[in-house]
């Protein structure tokens, strides 16, 4: 649990936010790089790719036709790494979910400094590896599609280069932004009020946030709500089920209605998956988060909420009162701006209506863009009464530099020997991806499933190559088994930690997991079972 008296976790809302300069300061060297012609120069490698992959496609050559997309891990490269190469990753899991538990280094882990300097260590030793032991190419795929071999003598920095490149440039600095976004002009918002934390006023909180997730995104759902939420139920002594439901339902299984609710799905989406087809999951959507609300409300309606004292209850209900939103003005257009940047400014595909192609990383420069004017036009006073400070985003962005450059080991083994695991049906489409991404980001290894079916011949209707049972069980997977773990999603990661920081003793790592394996495993079970 965090120090809620810990400086660092204090709200502070300074007078001028020194995120301010830091944004202007990104935002005056995109410009620079712009006017050195860099960000085009990107974007149009990429389109010139797409379009030689296109011409390939069309002349029937079935070998560059599996190739050259810039977001398809392993074309042309080499052997993948040895298994010994996944250990770093694997280390770094382990030290989020021991170290916390371990009393001689739980408090130094709670800074996130410390937190940075596990994971880019281990991160080092992974592009140690590929500087000096890899000898066979890696591709890179960022801007565009190409392979890199490795020296022939001598350190290969190459190797290490391009695999940083594909785990910062193509992964990382898009999840992170967007992230970034959602939680800074989120927590702008403040949905303000003590309603009693009564089971069905908490099972309405997470109905709703479920539904919103697929339209604000998993992410923005969770941060617009979890404070209203943890203010709810101040009063309660047993809130911590609360919470790992709403990691549940609002950071994941809310999110698969359309493309923008979890980032995966937006993969699909510029692979060419129609906008709404994932309108069609609606079923097993409605039927995995019905049963999670049903499960809560037993939960605390026959246990959880009998256990508190009646003094506790008898100072909720005394102390409730209405909901009242503030600080929609300009935090709800500007969330709209973020949905349409993701949207709309992807450099892979045609700005709609024309035949331009955004610049590379425009899409990111106009989300960062729009948190300064949440921060410079927003109220500091509402951040101020949601207790908004940088820990949550700093601690998912600390962590998740080292996971994703120890996973690219593990997704260039996956890339390569996916096809040869005898994975074909549905279900086995379904547990394979959800396994995974219960502990790698469920993005790229979406992708790795979603190329491997494109590869399979289909028996019956297909969407953008896939038949569409594969479709339906590999997007299904990569959501809702981000929920198994803290690192599944990057939401898990930040709601714990505000939780913490509201004084809620969340569970660990591990006892996290019992949870997801005594709930939401067999709930999967039965969807697996009912619609793939």
């Amino acid at each position: 649990m965090h120090d809620t008296h810990h400086p660092a976790h204090q709200p502070q809302t300074p007078r001028r936010d020194p995120t301010l300069f830091g944004i202007a300061a990104l935002l005056a060297a995109y410009i620079v790089a712009a006017l050195a012609g860099w960000p085009q120069h990107g974007r149009d490698l990429l389109v010139a790719a797409q379009a030689a992959h296109g011409s390939d496609h069309a002349a029937g050559d079935a070998h560059a036709a599996d190739h050259g997309d810039n977001v398809h891990p392993g074309d042309h490269g080499g052997a993948a790494p040895p298994l010994a190469t996944v250990l770093p990753f694997l280390i770094l899991l382990g030290a989020i979910a021991i170290l916390p538990l371990t009393p001689r280094f739980s408090h130094w882990w709670e800074h996130n400094s410390s937190k940075f300097l596990v994971a880019s260590l281990l991160a080092l030793v992974t592009l140690a590896y590929y500087t000096f032991l890899h000898r066979e190419p890696v591709d890179l795929h960022f801007p565009s599609h190409a392979v890199v071999s490795p020296a022939a003598a001598g350190p290969s920095w190459g190797l290490a280069g391009a695999t940083l490149a594909n785990a910062l440039f193509s992964e990382y600095v898009p999840f992170i932004v967007l992230l970034f976004a959602l939680y800074c002009v989120t927590g702008g918002v403040r949905i303000e009020g003590d309603l009693e934390a009564t089971p069905t006023v908490n099972t309405a909180f997470l109905g709703i946030g479920g539904l919103a997730a697929s339209f604000i995104g998993t992410t923005g759902a969770a941060m617009l709500l979890v404070r209203p939420l943890l203010e709810t139920n101040r009063d309660r002594r047993h809130v911590a089920h609360t919470l790992v439901f709403f990691i549940f339902i609002v950071c994941n299984c809310g999110g698969c209605l359309l493309p923008i609710g979890d980032p995966p799905l937006f993969l699909g989406y510029l692979e060419g998956v129609d906008f709404l087809w994932t309108f069609s999951l609606w079923k097993p959507w409605l039927m995995v988060n019905s049963l999670l609300l049903a499960i809560y409300w037993a939960w605390d309606t026959f246990y959880a909420h009998p256990r508190e004292s009646s003094r506790d209850l008898a100072r909720d209900a005394r102390t409730a009162g209405a909901l009242k939103v503030s600080g929609l003005w300009p935090n709800a257009p500007l969330m709209a701006g973020v949905i349409a940047a993701v949207a709309l400014l992807d450099p892979s595909k045609a700005f709609p209506g024309t035949t331009w192609h955004p610049w590379v990383f425009l899409r990111e420069a106009v989300l960062i863009g729009l948190v300064g004017l949440s921060l410079l036009l927003g109220s500091r006073e509402v951040r101020r009464k949601n207790g908004f400070t940088y820990f949550a985003i700093l601690e998912v962005a600390a962590l998740f530099v080292g996971i994703f450059i120890c996973m690219q080991p593990a997704l260039a083994i996956l890339n390569e020997r996916g096809a040869s695991l005898g994975i074909d049906s549905p279900q086995a489409f379904f547990w394979a991806t959800g396994s995974l991404s219960s502990v790698l980001d469920n993005a790229p290894t979406y992708l790795v499933f979603f190329k491997t079916a494109q590869a399979m011949p289909s028996a019956g209707d297909t969407m953008a190559g896939v038949d569409v049972a594969r479709l339906a069980a590999i997007s299904l997977g990569a959501v809702f088994l981000g929920a198994m773990t803290y690192i599944g999603n990057g939401p898990n990661f930040m709601v714990k930690a505000i939780a913490e920081q509201a004084g809620v003793k969340m569970p660990s790592f591990f006892g996290y997991i019992l949870y997801s394996l005594g709930v939401l495993l067999p709930v999967f079970l039965v969807m697996s079972f009912l619609f793939l």
